[in-house]
């Protein structure tokens, strides 16, 4: 392993996004992409409907993969990412503010970025280590070295949850990529055979992306390729797949 690389291997994994709810439907989009759009919901039929009922679309959609991976395993230390977040109830919020209307603790405490990861261990009780973090374009990236350092602390198994939204109507100006709904698990593990690898170095190219950063990476694990190179961020990170 070269000293800017991590290695890891997958022992379970789920994905989830309006109209793609299942393996085939996903390896069908690995094949060959389409766009995704908001429309139906996770029914996160695992969470109580009274902690349920507090997520949104982003939120029930973290919530769903992050079940179906973790099922009922407990003690699992996670990591939950995602470039924007809850920035739809953070724009909320900010109208409110405006307007001059009073602010809803309970909308703040849903708009912050461990919101989901909060959700998911109170309704499971469980006081396993969490950490939600934001990086850019390459929030993922930077996920997965958070989970690579847990695992090289001497965690068994941590669980990595990425996912994100289009930007809402006052930042959509700005958006650098096609933003879409998604969400998918990993359960990451030391790694064995069929291991992934993630090494980078500085780059000075300019990033020319136009899949969102999770998503290009989520088809290149689902898919048959050997490598996969983005360029983002003054970086240029580098996937490969291990031979089985």
């Amino acid at each position: 392993m070269f000293e800017n690389e991590v290695v890891f291997s997958i022992a379970r994994h789920a994905a989830w996004a309006p109209g793609v709810t299942t393996r085939e439907g996903w390896a069908a989009w690995a094949d060959e992409p389409w766009p995704l759009a908001p429309g139906d919901e996770p029914k996160v039929a695992a969470m109580p409907a009274m902690l349920r009922r507090r997520a949104g679309l982003l939120g029930r959609m973290a919530l769903e993969v992050a079940y179906e991976v973790a099922g009922q395993d407990l003690a699992i230390p996670t990591v939950f990412c995602s470039r924007h977040g809850e920035v739809s109830r953070s724009v909320d919020l900010l109208r409110d503010l405006a307007r001059g209307e009073p602010l809803s603790p309970t909308a703040f405490g849903l708009a912050v970025h461990n919101a989901s990861a909060g959700l998911f261990s109170i309704a499971r009780a469980d006081r396993a280590n969490h950490v939600a973090l934001a990086a850019g374009s390459a929030t993922l990236e930077h996920a997965v070295i958070e989970a690579c350092g847990q695992l090289a602390d001497g965690a068994p198994m941590v669980l990595l949850v990425a996912c994100d939204m289009p930007l809402p109507d006052p930042f959509a100006p700005f958006e650098d990529c096609d933003e879409q709904p998604f969400a998918f698990a990993w359960a990451m593990v030391p790694a064995g055979e069929s291991a992934l690898r993630l090494s980078w170095h500085a780059h000075a190219g300019k990033p020319v992306h136009r899949m969102p950063g999770g998503l290009e990476v989520l088809r290149f694990q689902l898919g048959g390729g050997a490598s996969l190179v983005r360029e983002v961020q003054g970086r240029r990170w580098t996937w490969r797949r291990d031979a089985a």
